[in-house]
């Protein structure tokens, strides 16, 4: 192929390219190139087994980040915006009721993801959290929609046996 035809046909590829609708051009990438990237925590809804719904499940403005990278590691973490400062300005010397509503107030995991691309589901494995009983432990999200901007999926295997919607933002 001579130098000339080399450049028609980069210039062809590239026009066509350009005249993609965006969607196309979206759909070449896997869900798991697409889940890649921080996500801020938007609301969460809990159903209860009997039917009835928590919306405020992290009170007013929680706050939250969900990292999942490239190479299959990811972080977790939701907390209240209302959790109470410790009265002894120390850690190591809150009180009950302060220890309690943190523990209540917050969950956060690290370890390896993974995702399914048939089924759509999101896979963690746990390594370290604030729940210990889910360390060592897999969680399955049902992933139900994904933009470029927005996540949303299920989380059926809560420790209270609820599901949860969730709805993530992504951080640009």
């Amino acid at each position: 192929m001579n130098r000339r035809s080399a450049l028609n046909l980069t210039a062809i590829t590239a026009l066509w390219l350009a005249l993609l609708p965006p969607a196309a051009v979206a759909q070449q990438n896997t869900l798991k190139d697409q889940l890649v990237g921080t996500w801020a925590f938007v609301s969460g809804v809990e159903t209860h087994k009997d039917g009835t719904k928590t919306t405020d499940l992290w009170g007013p403005n929680p706050r939250g980040l969900f990292i999942l990278t490239s190479n299959g590691r990811f972080s977790f973490m939701i907390s209240r915006s209302d959790l109470p400062k410790f009265a002894s300005n120390n850690s190591e010397q809150g009180t009950p009721d302060e220890y309690k509503a943190v523990m209540q107030g917050i969950i956060a995991y690290i370890g390896t993801w993974s995702v399914d691309e048939a089924s759509k589901i999101l896979t963690t494995n746990n390594e370290a959290g604030s729940f210990p009983n889910f360390v060592g432990r897999s969680q399955k999200r049902n992933i139900t929609s994904l933009t470029e901007d927005e996540l949303k999926y299920t989380n059926p295997t809560t420790s209270n046996g609820a599901v949860v919607e969730g709805v993530w933002k992504r951080v640009k």
